[in-house]
């Protein structure tokens, strides 16, 4: 039977969603890799995903130590040590390790965030062993210089300058944290406070690196052209010498107090391009929080301030009110999670015009929830990705090493994409006036200067 140009709209509207909805569940049935885990005698866990597409891996290990772990008033020390885990160790000279993996054909770099530091390596699958002994070494074995170590903390502040105090935006940001962060140290920026990390010793390193680097607070992450068969009698004569620390005490982190204010941060500055508003509501995470609220508040941001068919986008870009106006979900934090909007207001049109839609699309959704249609984009929206970072290696090494570390099962993550399709628009709006309260926020507004008279006045024409 063909389907007629007369039919009913609606009816092949969600004729199509639902056959692109079949579509994607067929590719992701053919996506989803195989993983394994097993755990080392000294406590290290390992995680196999299998890619057998090239021959290539991607080599990870995640220490469930970052910018969190950070003793207070040193913040930063978490990536000041991940710098100098580059330098030297009983086995290499300083910057030797880099060399090696380059020699070998390959790249490695390494990210802290507030909950993990971990470095990555991608070889070819015949240096395997060679990048886990490199990395089984410096895991126990690193040398710290005192010249090395002050040499590298001028780099980590020049770092901070450069992508922190050099860019407004990310000055706003971090102000912000401060203040939607009461108690938890997620408050604190993840490179750490100039004051503290100019102050930076060798000792502060050590301490921390023989506090938290051991096998035993470490997941192992391989993934490429590998099965566990092969993966396990490498990480056993590589990673299972190295002797867990039986002291290892990981400090409990502080809870955030019910929050009862909305709060606001203003920054004027003459870098400033344009006026911008952001946002932030503190959430729970995919690993935190009670189940399915997190699934259901990716779905709500995407409906919100996903794409072009966002209501915020069709209010305020369609409507040329704004240039920019969007929303994310930040998913990724142990402990609690955040949605961020975003409205970059056209010249003429003010900070508050632009916040009054913002509140009035929120306030609609809480009362009113979503539509089938909205959702059911949204829905395909968050497969669509899922299915793509399924066909990238590392963002399936990051993606299974971050949740282990976290504390989550492979049943967890795997489960996550099925419990997406899962949610109802009761669940959206449920959470909508759960969590888009504004005693849960902070707004912050980039303004520049304000133009002089003489500015603002024409300037008169050469004769």
């Amino acid at each position: 039977m063909s389907i007629s140009a007369t039919c009913n709209p609606s009816w092949r509207r969600g004729f199509l969603l639902a056959f692109a909805a079949l579509l994607l569940l067929t590719v992701r049935a053919k996506a989803e890799p195989t993983v394994n885990t097993f755990t080392l005698g000294n406590g290290m866990q390992v995680v196999v995903i299998e890619d057998h597409r090239v021959p290539v891996v991607t080599h990870m290990v995640w220490y469930r130590a970052g910018a969190a772990e950070d003793p207070w008033g040193k913040s930063g020390i978490a990536h000041f040590l991940e710098h100098l885990m580059f330098k030297s160790t009983g086995k290499l000279k300083s910057g030797e390790f880099s060399r090696r993996i380059t020699r070998l054909g390959g790249r490695d770099n390494a990210t802290t965030t507030h909950d993990t530091t971990s470095y990555f390596q991608r070889v070819a699958k015949e240096n395997l062993r060679a990048v886990m002994e490199l990395e089984a070494d410096r895991m126990l074995n690193l040398r710290l210089v005192e010249d090395e170590v002050t040499t590298e903390r001028d780099v980590i502040l020049a770092e901070r300058r450069s992508n922190i105090d050099g860019n407004p935006l990310s000055l706003l940001s971090e102000q912000m944290l401060t203040a939607l962060y009461l108690n938890h140290p997620y408050r604190r920026p993840s490179i750490g406070w100039e004051h503290e990390m100019a102050k930076l010793s060798r000792q502060d390193a050590i301490a921390f690196y023989k506090q938290y680097y051991a096998p035993n607070n470490a997941v192992l992450v391989v993934a490429g052209d590998v099965t566990p068969g092969e993966v396990r009698p490498l990480a056993e004569a590589t990673y299972g010498r190295n002797k867990p620390n039986r002291g290892l005490v990981r400090p409990v982190r502080a809870d955030e107090p019910k929050p009862i204010a909305a709060r606001r941060v203003e920054i004027v500055d003459p870098r400033a391009g344009a006026n911008i508003l952001l946002r932030y509501y503190l959430t729970p995470s995919f690993a935190s929080g009670p189940p399915g609220d997190a699934e259901s508040l990716e779905l709500l941001a995407r409906i919100l301030g996903g794409d072009d068919t966002s209501r915020l986008y069709r209010r305020l870009v369609v409507e040329k009110l704004a240039s920019t106006a969007g929303a994310t979900f930040s998913s990724a934090g142990r402990d609690s999670g955040r949605i961020a909007f975003v409205v970059i207001p056209l010249e003429g049109v003010g900070i508050d015009k632009v916040e009054a839609i913002l509140d009035g699309i929120l306030g609609e959704v809480r009362d009113k929830g979503v539509t089938q249609v909205e959702l059911d984009r949204a829905k395909a929206a968050v497969e669509a990705t899922h299915v793509f970072e399924a066909d990238d290696q590392m963002q399936l090494a990051r993606r299974y090493g971050e949740g282990i570390a976290f504390g989550q099962s492979i049943a967890d993550i795997t489960g996550l994409a099925d419990r997406v399709a899962m949610r109802s628009l009761d669940d959206v709006k449920r959470v909508a006036g759960e969590y888009l309260k504004i005693e849960r926020s902070v707004t912050g507004t980039l303004l520049p200067p304000p133009r002089s008279p003489a500015d603002a006045a024409p300037q008169a024409a050469k004769p």
